[in-house]
C-alpha cells in the first residue's frame, strides 16, 4: 500500500520560510516523478513544483526563485522548501506521486495516482 504522509506545515508571517516534507511509504522515490500541488480556500487545486526522476524540475510562476523542491531518495522523502512567503501562499500543501519518472508543472493531476493527505500552510500579512 502507498502512502504519502506531508508534514512540516504551519503559521508564519509574511517573509518567512517553512520547509514541507513528504514521507512515502510503499513507492520508492526514485525513478518516479513527485510533485506538490496547493489548494487555496474556494480556489481550485493547482502544481506547485514537480521532480522527475533525472532530477529535472518544473515550478509554477508564481513560486520561482522562492520556493525549492527536492528529494532524498535514500530517506524516501520529498522536501519542499519555502522563503518569502506571502498570504497568497496560503494553502492545503499535497504532496503527489506518479508511477513514471517523467512530468512537468503541466502535467494533469489525474495522472498522479498517490496523493497525501496535506498540510496547511497559513502566511500572515
Amino acid at each position: 500500500q502507498v502512502m504519502l504522509v506531508e508534514s512540516g506545515g504551519g503559521s508564519v508571517q509574511a517573509g518567512g520560510s517553512l520547509r514541507l516534507s513528504c514521507a512515502a511509504s510503499g513507492i520508492s522515490t526514485s525513478g518516479i516523478c513527485m510533485g506538490w500541488f496547493r489548494q487555496a480556500p474556494g480556489k481550485e487545486r493547482e502544481g506547485v513544483v514537480t521532480n522527475e526522476s533525472t532530477g529535472s524540475t518544473s515550478y509554477t510562476a508564481s513560486v520561482k526563485g522562492r520556493f525549492t523542491i527536492s528529494k532524498d531518495n535514500a530517506k524516501n522523502t520529498l522536501y519542499l522548501e519555502m522563503n518569502s512567503l506571502s498570504p497568497e501562499d496560503t494553502a492545503m500543501y499535497y504532496c503527489a506521486a506518479r508511477t513514471v519518472g517523467y512530468c512537468d508543472i503541466w502535467t494533469h493531476q489525474s495522472h498522479f495516482p498517490y496523493w497525501g493527505q496535506g498540510t496547511q500552510v497559513t502566511v500572515s500579512a
